[in-house]
C-alpha cells in the first residue's frame, strides 16, 4: 500500500536495529528521508546504550527511548512504548528487523503506515509489506530500501551518514575528565567487537599502544564495561601514557573519537561511529568481508590478513563465508602501526 495523503505529512518513524553500527547506518535513511520530504519530522527509537548517538544526527528530530528484552517479548513495556508512539502522532513507521516484536509497539500504537519486510508471519502487523530482502547485498540496502517507495530502484550511492560533536563540546568534556593538556597526537584504540574472532587480541594492541606511546602518543582505550579488562590489559604495556575511557556511557566514546587525530578499531560499532564523525579510522577485518560492513564514510584504511585474495574476491557475492576462516591476529602489529604513522605524516593536529 502507499501511504495516503494524511499519513505522508505526519511524522515519520525509525525502529532499528539495537547495534551501535546500525544504529549509525540509520542517519542515511534520515537523510534520503529529508531529501523525499523536506520539513517531515524524522524521529527514531533507541536503547539508552544507543540514544546518544541521536544527539549528534543533523535532522532528526527526536529520540524515544525505550530498552525492550531482547529474549522475550516484554508486553509490558511494548505497552509503554506504544503509548509514548501513539503520542507522537505518526503517520508511518519504518521497522528495520524482521523479528514479529520488532513490529508489536507501532501495531499498538496505530500507526497508519508500517512499513517492513516480510518475516515471522507479520500479516497485520506490517501492512506496507516489502519482499526481497535477501537480494540486497548489504545493511545498508536493506534499510533504505525501507524508505523508497515499493519497487523503486535503489540509488548508486546512499546519503552519507554524520555525526557533528560540536567543538566546544569535545573541549569541555575534556577539561571535565582532566584530558586537556594531553598531548598530541591522540590515537584511540577500540578493542571490543561483537561477534567470533572480530577481536583484534588485546596483546597485539598492547604492542602498538607502547610503540605509539614511544611515538610521543597519547593513547586512549574506548568500549563499554565489557572493555575495561582489555583496557587494563593495553595499559600494561605503557601505564602512564594509556587512559581507560572504557564505561557505560557511549557518549564518552563519541567526545573522545571527535577530539582523536587517529582511530584504530576491529570490525565493530565505534568504527562506525569514528568515520561518521571524520576522524581518521583504521579498521582491522578478520572474518568479516570489509564491503558488506565498512563504514559507508570514508576511512583510512582497511587492514586484512594478508593472502588468499580469492577469498576476498569471492566476499563481495559469498559475503563474511568467504573469509570466516581468517583470523585478526594474522594481521601484524607492524602493518597497522606502519598504518598509524602514515595517517599521522598526513594530519594535522586538531
Amino acid at each position: 500500500m502507499n501511504p495516503d495523503s494524511t499519513a505522508a505529512t505526519k511524522p515519520v518513524l525509525i525502529v532499528p536495529y539495537v547495534w551501535i553500527g546500525d544504529f549509525v547506518r540509520c542517519h542515511s535513511v534520515v537523510k534520503l528521508l529529508q531529501a523525499q520530504a523536506p520539513g517531515r519530522p524524522v524521529d527514531i527509537v533507541s536503547s539508552t546504550l544507543c540514544a546518544p548517538l541521536a544527539d549528534y544526527m543533523p535532522g532528526l528530530r527526536r529520540v524515544i527511548v525505550a530498552d525492550l528484552p531482547r529474549r522475550r517479548l516484554g508486553i509490558a513495556r511494548q505497552r509503554e512504548l506504544a503509548a509514548k508512539l501513539r503520542a507522537g502522532d505518526y503517520g508511518q513507521v519504518l521497522v528495520m528487523s524482521r523479528k514479529w516484536k520488532a513490529a508489536l509497539a507501532p501495531w499498538l500504537a496505530g500507526i497508519p503506515v508500517r512499513t517492513g519486510f516480510a518475516g515471522e508471519v507479520r500479516i497485520g502487523l506490517i501492512n506496507d509489506m516489502r519482499h526481497g530482502e535477501s537480494q540486497l547485498p548489504r545493511m545498508i540496502d536493506q534499510m533504505g530500501a525501507l524508505a523508497l517507495p515499493k519497487g523503486a530502484s535503489l540509488p548508486a550511492e546512499w546519503p552519507l551518514p554524520e555525526l557533528r560533536v560540536p567543538a566546544d563540546a569535545v573541549k569541555r568534556w575534556q577539561m571535565q575528565r582532566g584530558l586537556a593538556d594531553e598531548p598530541r597526537p591522540i590515537v584511540t584504540l577500540s578493542p571490543g567487537a561483537v561477534g567470533a574472532g572480530k577481536a583484534w587480541p588485546a596483546g597485539h594492541y598492547g604492542q602498538l599502544a607502547q610503540a605509539l606511546a614511544q611515538d610521543g602518543a597519547s593513547i586512549w582505550v574506548l568500549g563499554g564495561p565489557n572493555e575495561s579488562a582489555l583496557a587494563a590489559q593495553i595499559a600494561q604495556a605503557d601505564g602512564p601514557r594509556v587512559r581507560d575511557l572504557t564505561g557505560n556511557d557511549l557518549r564518552t566514546a563519541i567526545l573522545a573519537l571527535a577530539a582523536a587525530d587517529v582511530a584504530v578499531t576491529n570490525d565493530s560499532g565505534l568504527m562506525h561511529v569514528s568515520a561518521a564523525i571524520g576522524t581518521p579510522t583504521v579498521a582491522i577485518f578478520g572474518p568479516t568481508s570489509p564491503w558488506h560492513w565498512k563504514p559507508l564514510n570514508p576511512i583510512a584504511a582497511i587492514l586484512e590478513p594478508p593472502g588468499d585474495e580469492a577469498a576476498r574476491q569471492r566476499a563481495r557475492n559469498d559475503g563474511n563465508d568467504a573469509v570466516a576462516h581468517r583470523r585478526t591476529a594474522d594481521v601484524a602489529v607492524e602493518t597497522v602501526l606502519a598504518s598509524v604513522r602514515d595517517v599521522l605524516s598526513r594530519v594535522k593536529s586538531r
